[in-house]
């Protein structure tokens, strides 16, 4: 593995393309840390701590690539940009004109991301001032906390006057467009995906944190404890590095696990020579919807919890009661939040699945090419053919994705690991750092082979 890291710092062109994505990486961590300027850092970041939202902005977090908990000019990371690709993505099945963009080849697609950069900077706008006004202004009702936070601000008065909310809405905003034009750059001049590496450089930035709460002598017991219920000794480590190699394994079975149907071309003849007539393979992704359906899932399941405890603040007596119990049935932990959370991701991966799998298109792209799969006659019966395959296989992926996501809760609730060490063992940031770093490692040897050099996994 040496060998191989010294022959990619040995070609110009790939040493400055990792060194330059190693820098612009470098700047995105130094902008994570520096605070907006009008806020109180540790007063913030203290004020909703334990609170039901304090728990549903750090879950945001994780798929925003920032630390929303505290109040910095990258608070809404990458989030907005995912979010207008999302929705432009889900257009372009569904209505026409983003559809014929989508056909229009590299011209249509350059329009697209013109406008997905539009609607970005439109939803930085809401979101900042959404959170300016719900996070940093007030404490959500019946929440944990003071009732307000006027003494949060650095400026005269401790209050913020609505300049300064305009200021704090730009500052955020501007924050957001300087990562997209980071993931860009990367994206032009560097390796990999720019956006993919800096969701998994705020993911893995995370975890020597959660090694050092793991391995803290207030919660570790550096003798054998024999499993004891709040205990955490030798051989719970043990397992946990076990499990954690296991759940790795198997994210990686998944993610490069194909179904592969044979094809066949047809033979034709240019003058006296014969073409065609081979047998290849169509590949088809086993987890088709990659990390979305987890996405869509855990976003939607924190809406309910959040908003029954809002409501049980506005009432009182029978009626405040019913809904805290309705609200603790939504807990991470619970039996009906994990059967809902499983239900949604099986429904997400196939409504992700029919958005961007379309056996019919296929199936016509076949009939151009001369390619048709054997048993079965071109057009309607290879599409149906195609989508029955797809629906198969589709069910093991959105089981293999259940499995993933409710891994981290079994763990934090069974061995008693707390809940930013047992994310790491399952969810949407193991595959997102799976994921991507698949593909960065692929990037880098379609440098390699292309200067007839072997590959880092060959």
């Amino acid at each position: 593995m040496w060998e191989k890291l010294r022959i990619v710092m040995t070609i110009p062109e790939l040493r400055n393309k990792v060194l330059l994505t190693l820098l612009l990486l470098g700047v995105y961590r130094v902008g994570y840390q520096v605070p907006l300027p009008v806020v109180n850092q540790s007063y913030v970041g203290s004020s909703t701590a334990g609170s039901g939202f304090g728990d549903w902005i750090e879950k945001v977090s994780m798929f925003a690539a920032s630390e929303l908990s505290k109040a910095t000019i990258f608070g809404l990371g990458i989030m907005p940009y995912i979010s207008a690709s999302i929705i432009f993505q889900l257009l372009g099945s569904v209505w026409a004109p983003i559809e014929e963009l989508k056909k229009e080849g590299e011209a249509g697609r350059k329009k697209i991301n013109e406008y997905t950069r539009y609607l970005t900077v439109a939803l930085c706008f809401v979101q900042s001032w959404i959170y300016v006004k719900f996070w940093l202004m007030a404490v959500p009702q019946g929440m944990e906390g003071p009732p307000r936070i006027d003494t949060a601000f650095l400026i005269e008065g401790g209050n913020m006057t609505f300049f300064w909310q305009i200021a704090t809405v730009l500052t955020m905003t501007c924050g957001t467009v300087f990562l997209m034009w980071l993931g860009e750059q990367i994206d032009e001049h560097g390796v990999g995906n720019g956006i993919s590496l800096l969701i998994m450089a705020g993911i893995v930035a995370q975890m020597p944190g959660a090694l050092y709460k793991l391995l803290n002598p207030e919660n570790m017991e550096y003798q054998l404890t024999g499993f004891t219920k709040g205990a955490m000794g030798i051989e719970t480590l043990v397992v946990l590095a076990f499990l954690f190699v296991a759940v790795v394994v198997g994210v990686v079975f998944i993610t490069l696990g194909q179904r592969q149907i044979a094809t066949q071309s047809a033979k034709h003849v240019r003058g006296r020579r014969v073409f065609g007539g081979t047998r290849n393979y169509l590949p088809l992704r086993i987890n088709q919807a990659g990390v979305m359906p987890i996405i869509f899932a855990s976003s939607l399941l924190m809406l309910p919890g959040l908003g029954f405890k809002m409501m049980a603040s506005w009432f009182s007596g029978n009626t405040s009661s019913t809904l805290q119990w309705i609200s603790s049935m939504f807990d991470g932990s619970s039996f009906v939040y994990n059967l809902c959370y499983i239900a949604m991701i099986y429904f997400f991966c196939f409504f992700w699945t029919a958005i961007t799998f379309n056996p019919k298109e296929m199936a016509e792209n076949l009939k151009d090419y001369g390619t048709f799969i054997p048993g079965y006659r071109p057009g309607k019966r290879t599409a149906d053919y195609l989508e029955k395959v797809m629906v198969r296989i589709t069910y093991v992926g959105a089981g293999f994705l259940a499995l993933v996501a409710i891994v981290p809760t079994v763990i934090s609730s069974s061995l008693g690991v707390d809940s930013s060490v047992a994310s790491f063992y399952g969810g949407t940031g193991l595959l997102i750092a799976v994921s991507v770093a698949f593909d960065l490692v692929q990037k880098i040897d379609s440098h390699l082979v292309m200067r007839n050099y072997k590959g880092l996994l060959e």
